[in-house]
Formats: C-alpha cells, sequence, structure tokens
C-alpha cells in the first residue's frame, strides 16, 4: 500500500513505462498499427533456396521465432520498407528471431541489382515460379508473417512499416522475451 505522500521518482516512472512496453504484446494489449493476431495454424513449408543456393530454414526454427516477409523489387512499399528490414536485421541480431525474405517471381539479377543497393547484408530466397507465394497466400505486396517456435503463424503485417519505429521494434523483441504470450 501507498501512502498519501507517496512521490513516484523519474527513474522509476520511466522504468515502469518500459517495462509495460516491452511486455505489453506479450499481456493482450494493443498490437502496433496494421499487425494482426492470428489463430495459430501450421505455417506452410518453405520449400526454397536462397540466391546462393542455400536451402531455406526449416519451419519451426528451434526455440526461434521467423520473421516470412513477401516481397517484390517491383512494389513501391516493398521498395521504402526494406531499408527498414535491414535495419530490424542488425537491431535483432542477438534476439531469437530469424528474418527471411521471400521474393516473389522475380530473377536473380533482378533481385542481386536491387538489394546490394538498398540491402545488402540481406539474403532472400527465392520463389522464382511464385508457388510458395501462393501456398501461404499473401493479401498482396508486402505481407509478413509471424511464426512462432512451434512453427505456428500467430501474427500477419500487410503493406510496407518502417520496422525501426518504436512500435514494431519493441513488439518484435518482446516476441522471444521469456513469459511473452503470442
Amino acid at each position: 500500500m501507498f501512502s498519501a505522500n507517496y512521490k513516484p521518482s523519474v527513474p522509476g516512472i520511466v522504468l515502469g513505462v518500459l517495462i509495460l512496453i516491452l511486455a505489453w504484446p506479450a499481456v493482450g494489449g494493443t498490437l502496433p498499427k496494421g499487425v494482426i493476431r492470428l489463430p495459430g495454424t501450421v505455417a506452410p513449408p518453405l520449400p526454397l533456396r536462397d540466391i546462393d543456393g542455400k536451402p531455406a530454414p526449416k519451419l519451426p526454427i528451434k526455440d526461434r521465432w521467423a520473421f516470412v516477409h513477401f516481397w517484390a523489387s517491383w512494389c513501391s512499399p516493398c521498395r521504402r520498407e526494406m531499408p527498414t528490414i535491414q535495419k530490424l536485421s542488425e537491431e535483432t541480431q542477438n534476439d531469437p528471431i530469424d528474418i527471411l525474405l521471400i521474393n516473389t517471381a522475380e530473377s536473380e539479377d533482378t533481385v542481386f541489382s536491387f538489394l546490394g543497393i538498398v540491402a545488402p547484408d540481406l539474403t532472400p530466397l527465392m520463389d522464382l515460379d511464385g508457388q510458395v507465394t501462393e501456398k501461404w497466400q499473401p493479401r498482396g505486396l508486402p505481407s509478413t508473417y509471424l511464426v512462432d517456435p512451434q512453427g505456428k503463424l500467430r501474427y500477419l503485417v500487410l503493406g510496407g512499416r518502417d520496422w525501426t519505429q518504436p512500435e514494431y521494434l519493441q513488439f518484435i523483441k518482446s516476441l522471444g522475451s521469456p513469459g511473452s504470450n503470442p
């Protein structure tokens, strides 16, 4: 119980607000704009190879979330969003999340040229014929699915986002937090 003379300290208030912001998605709080909670169906497989010919990781990825992002270089919102995904990748390199970029039906030359300029550290998975994209059924490009460590679709994000904005960055970082509840 607090006494009538209790006055919280500014650092205490800041710490409390920060904890609430980081825990909010885990306790059922409001999701960031454009993030849609999904019922948790099993994610379709990703039988793809990256631009270097290496196979995509199998879902689920043990103890890790997957940020599965469908995009194309001709898509204006995708073009604006890609540098923010590059930064998100840097910001989350020590977090339990893997960023998987699925390029939809473009040539390797087109993808290589585009990413070399806007996101040189990202390695895309190539859906050359669009069949994997069709199985995932995004409602348009860009679309991002967040897949939990059990391989279930938990969130969908439609349209381009600035993933470096605090609400999105904190949401993504909270997914791997102990005790998070998707």
